[in-house]
């Protein structure tokens, strides 16, 4: 673990950069209802992407820029994360998010769901969507990261990039979450905790599935483990 920031530090970097995460999405989701589609569902995940390639860049070098709960257990899971930070992360993660929420709900007080992302396929379907394109995703964080950071050129170009193709495909469906916090979030300000158990459990699943993948791909390259 990079011990030249804090413990503290890394997380409020964490913090702030879910928030911002959330913020900028959700309110592009927001202003897209209220305006008649004027955003297009296009514009949603540009602004998606576009918010993690600059956060990447802004706090990659501090707290890894994980930014997703689902991202920090992966990195654990494959030895390249203590075990004792994830907590901390996951918490302050997720404090951006609601935090992110109720500012949205303030400035469009009118807005019933915040952007929420809310299953239009049956339970099964979006389960497996939800799996299947967060495996993608942290599959490919896993390849362009050194060791638990999301730093550089090519790890924001690649994840930004990523978010914006898998929620072009996925975000009328599911929503394209791929992130706990970014669920949770809206749906706790909101109050509707319809599908919230179905991304909880996907987005973590596919985290999780990704790191023996890229075990298995990448057997003869992998760091050494945080010990």
């Amino acid at each position: 673990m990079d011990r030249t920031h804090t413990r503290l530090s890394r997380c409020l970097a964490e913090m702030l950069g879910t928030f911002m995460l959330v913020f900028v999405g959700t309110a592009a989701i927001t202003v897209n209802a209220l305006t008649n589609g004027a955003v297009s569902h296009t514009g949603i995940c540009l602004a998606f992407g576009l918010v993690v390639l600059a956060i990447i860049y802004a706090i990659g070098d501090v707290s890894g820029a994980h930014i997703n709960p689902a991202v920090t257990i992966a990195f654990c899971l494959a030895r390249r994360f203590e075990a004792r930070e994830v907590l901390p992360y996951i918490v302050f993660q997720i404090a951006g998010a609601i935090g992110a929420s109720l500012v949205v709900a303030t400035i469009f007080p009118n807005d019933v769901t915040l952007g929420e992302t809310l299953p239009q396929l049956p339970d099964g379907q979006a389960f497996t969507l939800e799996t299947t394109i967060t495996f993608i995703l942290m599959f490919i964080v896993l390849c362009v990261s050194r060791g638990p950071k999301e730093r550089g050129i090519t790890a924001g170009i690649a994840v930004g990039s990523a978010v914006t193709f898998l929620a072009l495909v996925a975000g009328p469906h599911t929503g394209a979450s791929m992130n706990p916090a970014r669920t949770l979030g809206p749906a706790l300000v909101s109050g509707n905790m319809d599908g919230l158990w179905l991304y909880m459990g996907a987005t973590t699943l596919g985290a999780a599935i990704a790191v023996p993948v890229y075990g298995i791909i990448f057997a003869g390259k992998r760091e050494a483990p945080i010990v």
